[in-house]
């Protein structure tokens, strides 16, 4: 049902998905039950593909994206392989339609780069898919820091190994999420990174320790991998004042605060909102679109943590010792 003539322009959105993939096909159930949406179709040139969203998501599909265009679409959403994000959000953008491309926003910081430099010239909205900001216990943690003397963070996004796998490793699958909220929870940037990685049973690493520090002085750490049999996803934030705990799976967010001289503390559960992180997101989206506001996750800070991730993957390990081997028993720290 076509809702052009029965009300003002711009009262009924009409969106696009390009990719139907899981993440694709989760888009399209979404923007299927969003009011003031037309969802207008998906964009894949799987067949198997194609009848997967328009299953779950009712919508026609087509082949290529010249079709959906053909249509008339006010917005995409870009869930296609990522070596694909660069052309199509190119593409998109070249006939002015307003674009959410998912994370990572491209494969490499070059292409990402005039990604956001041609959406600027062309006057289009550009908003990224870090579905993890969405989360409500990690708006809930950022809710709890704000303010707050942030000393470190640790966060813990680990799993197995994933079955639709890509031509990629943890640290851009997995770790660039948590690069993003660390960002996000400092509103500072990362100016030093430490990687640890391993690849111990993928060809590509599938084991990753990263340090970072921030520009505001902030230590965090990541660890992330695709050994763990069962999935966890943990993010703790040490401040002067609080030290803030938030399971985002189970999305229990606890905060012991009131440290006394003799050790004691109090300790609080914090409320956590039950929206579903995608249609959050895409809400949010769709409100820049309509008031031609500043997105949630701009360009710029995917980006941004593109480039760190792939300063992850290319800075070498140094060897630990530079002086000559000492004989004799070694003292342990710790």
């Amino acid at each position: 049902m076509s809702s052009k003539g029965s009300q003002p322009a711009k009262a009924g959105l009409r969106v696009g998905v390009i990719g139907a993939g899981v993440m694709g096909s989760n888009h399209a159930r979404v923007l299927a039950g969003l009011p003031g949406v037309t969802l207008v179709g998906v964009v894949d040139p799987s067949p198997a593909h194609r009848a997967r969203a328009t299953e779950l998501a009712n919508c026609n599909s087509f082949e290529t994206l010249d079709q959906l265009v053909a249509e008339g679409v006010d917005a995409v959403t870009i869930a296609a392989p990522t070596h694909l994000h660069h052309e199509v959000a190119l593409a998109c953008i070249a006939k002015n339609i307003h674009l959410l491309v998912e994370k990572p926003i491209a494969s490499t910081v070059e292409e990402g780069r005039e990604i956001v430099a041609a959406a600027q010239r062309a006057g289009v909205t550009l908003m990224i898919g870090h579905v993890e900001r969405f989360n409500p216990a990690v708006a809930a943690v950022k809710h709890a820091i704000a303010g707050e003397d942030i000393l470190s963070i640790a966060i813990t996004r680990v799993g197995p190994f994933p079955p639709r796998m890509s031509n990629v490793g943890v640290v851009i699958d997995l770790a660039v999420h948590d690069i993003d909220l660390i960002r996000w929870f400092t509103e500072s940037d990362i100016v030093e990174v430490q990687p640890q990685l391993s690849s111990a049973v993928a060809e590509r690493e599938d084991i990753a320790l990263l340090q970072f520090r921030t520009a505001s002085g902030v230590l965090a750490h990541i660890n992330t991998n695709w050994l763990t049999p069962f999935k966890a996803r943990s993010v703790t934030v040490a401040t002067r004042g609080k030290y803030v705990m938030g399971d985002l799976l189970t999305r229990q967010v606890t905060e012991c605060f009131g440290f006394k001289p003799d050790g004691s503390y109090s300790m609080r559960h914090l409320p956590v909102g039950h929206d579903e992180p995608l249609r959050a997101e895409l809400l949010a989206f769709l409100k820049a679109v309509r008031n031609g506001e500043t997105p949630a996750v701009t360009g710029d800070e995917g980006v941004a943590s593109l480039e760190i991730a792939t300063q992850c993957l290319e800075t070498p390990s140094r060897p630990a010792a530079t002086s000559p081997a000492r004989k004799g028993p070694r003292r342990v720290a710790g």
